[in-house]
């Protein structure tokens, strides 16, 4: 993929959507930082101090399911509860699936510099392992 460094995301040109993209040495720390890519595209968190925790469990599935359901989780809450993970960690449960805990803010507290995702494409999606860490690739619905 050439994408350099141990541990990053960025966002990439795609039509009419967001694609973003993240690699790091473990499973766990890619989702972290698809989360980080997701909230990135459309806010600005500059300045803002994470809040309070919440924590989520996903079901045991496939690791594509995992992150997909990590990311929707992401975009229910902003929607149902206006807020925003400026913080991410996830560890495996154990038992098929995970384990997230994000420090979060309000929505009203941050600046929105882009579209907000609507949900997340299951249309070319990548999550595995790519030559000694993993990485993803996930289409935004906007």
């Amino acid at each position: 993929m050439g994408l350099s460094g141990q541990r990053g995301h960025r966002c990439v040109p795609h039509t009419a959507d967001v694609r973003i993209e993240a690699w790091a040495p473990t499973r766990e720390e890619c989702v972290a930082e698809a989360v980080a890519a997701l909230v990135e595209t459309f806010i600005d968190s500059s300045g803002t101090r994470p809040g309070p925790a919440r924590d989520h469990q996903t079901p045991p599935g496939h690791d594509e399911d995992l992150l997909v359901n990590v990311l929707d989780e992401v975009i229910f809450r902003m929607d149902t509860a206006d807020e925003l993970p400026l913080t991410t960690e996830v560890t495996d449960d154990g038992h098929g699936g995970l384990r997230v805990r994000w420090r979060v803010t309000d929505t009203g507290a941050v600046e929105l510099i882009g579209a907000v995702p609507k949900a997340i494409s299951l249309h070319e999606l990548r999550f595995g392992p790519d030559g000694g860490r993993w990485s993803c690739a996930v289409t935004l619905d906007v």
